[in-house]
């Protein structure tokens, strides 16, 4: 009596499903006996006669947990169709266990360096069926355990990093605005002091050129020899050098306060161009002309912006890895080009900020060589990087996406066109 089953067939447990098989074979008593026995094992069972139907299959149902696949077909051999299976990103990692008459060890190793896990002899025995493929689950099942910690450990690590980082570079920032600090106020405070000094030394020389405008010899060749009036007016220009060089040091301490934000614990409403402005302040000399390049171009589109609730001295870190990489991507672009090639097309970080739909949207783009699409789906990944051994640890785009779409539920994407250059966007709710 021939057994008849449809050409695809779905057999369910009774009982909660130990996993999902499928089965592949062109015989149909093969099919309904192996069916039944792993039904009966509390397996729920994908039946197919074809290898075309099981990727068929594949393409239209959920991914089953392990596929037993007869080896002897008609049109689409199994070989063939584990090859297919191999090929397929969401289909690689199912053991395949191939079920076959063959004895020759030339096909069980052609099977095995397909991809297959296992080879089960027809004809079948039920208890030894049951032990291979339970044998293999339970390999899948540890392998999948294995990467997810794997993948949670990499993610543990890279927010430890991130937080030593952020709270290292705070703490740095803080101390040094915290040594210069108390000599800068110093030399502030006794500026004005020096400043009002010397006004009046220059009104008492004054005075004493209106009475006594005929001193002695020996006067007169000292006023000479000192340039008294070109002294006395350099020295009011240098008064007021001093006076905007204080000023300029209490503006970077300022900056590196406002950059750290050391003395802040949670979220706090900030001014977002504060922080990119104290980052760009604390990057500038980077963006100097020097012997090889000309300045970097420095373009600013700020739009009008709400404060925004945030953790600031994460999101300072933020602008601070996003404009190095610009930096960086820039400078590398340029290595090999000529000063004069340089100056005809020279660096240029574009920063632009606006609010649409309750959302403030923050656009850093540099006009480097760009990456690939192949970089591009890693860019984010700990420990990447496209910079040359010992320039970069592959952690600054991995920590800005951290800090942007866990610790603020925000976005962080990209742009880039190979040889057009790279913009990076974060999107924060405000």
């Amino acid at each position: 009596m021939t057994v008849r089953i449809p050409d695809e067939k779905h057999f369910c447990d009774r009982h909660p499903a130990r996993g999902i098989i499928l089965v592949v074979d062109d015989n149909p008593a093969n099919l309904q006996v192996l069916s039944s026995f792993l039904d009966e094992s509390s397996f729920e069972v994908w039946a197919v006669r074809s290898g075309e139907k099981a990727l068929q299959k594949l393409n239209n149902e959920h991914l089953p947990d392990l596929i037993l696949l007869d080896v002897m077909m008609p049109g689409m051999d199994g070989f063939e169709t584990c090859q297919h299976l191999k090929s397929d990103p969401r289909s690689e990692d199912i053991p395949v266990i191939f079920m076959t008459a063959l004895s020759e060890t030339a096909d069980k190793v052609k099977g095995l360096r397909l991809g297959a896990v296992d080879y089960i002899t027809k004809p079948f025995q039920h208890e030894e069926v049951l032990v291979r493929i339970e044998h293999h689950l339970k390999l899948r099942n540890l392998t999948k355990t294995l990467i997810a910690k794997n993948a949670e450990l990499q993610k543990t690590q890279t927010q430890l990093i991130q937080a030593e980082k952020v709270a290292t570079l705070g703490q740095l920032a803080a101390g040094i605005a915290h040594e210069v600090n108390n000599p800068i106020n110093f030399i502030a405070g006794n500026l004005n002091f020096v400043k009002q000094y010397v006004q009046e030394i220059v009104d008492l020389l004054n005075l004493y050129q209106k009475h006594l405008p005929n001193p002695p010899t020996e006067i007169q060749t000292a006023i000479q020899d000192t340039n008294l009036t070109y002294l006395l007016n350099d020295l009011s220009k240098i008064l007021q050098s001093m006076q905007l060089g204080t000023d300029r040091v209490t503006e970077i301490v300022s900056s590196l306060n406002k950059f750290s934000r050391h003395r802040e614990v949670g979220k706090k409403l900030a001014n977002l161009h504060e922080g990119i402005e104290s980052t760009l302040l604390i990057l500038g000399h980077r963006l100097k002309p020097n012997a090889h390049r000309p300045a970097i171009q420095l373009i600013k589109e700020y739009g009008d912006l709400p404060l925004v609730e945030c953790y600031p001295g994460e999101l300072n870190q933020v602008f601070m890895n996003l404009i190095c990489n610009a930096l960086d991507a820039i400078e590398e672009t340029q290595k090999n080009k000529n000063f004069q090639d340089i100056t005809n097309n020279p660096g240029v970080i574009r920063i632009k900020t606006e609010t649409i739909e309750e959302k403030v949207i923050l656009r850093i783009a540099d006009n480097g060589s760009g990456i690939t699409e192949a970089e591009q789906t890693k860019i984010f990944d700990a420990f990447y990087t496209t910079k040359p051994i010992g320039k970069g640890t592959g952690l600054g785009l991995s920590i800005a996406y951290q800090i942007v779409v866990n610790n603020h539920h925000g976005k962080l994407y990209h742009h880039s066109s190979l040889g057009e250059g790279l913009e990076f966007v974060i999107e924060l709710p405000i």
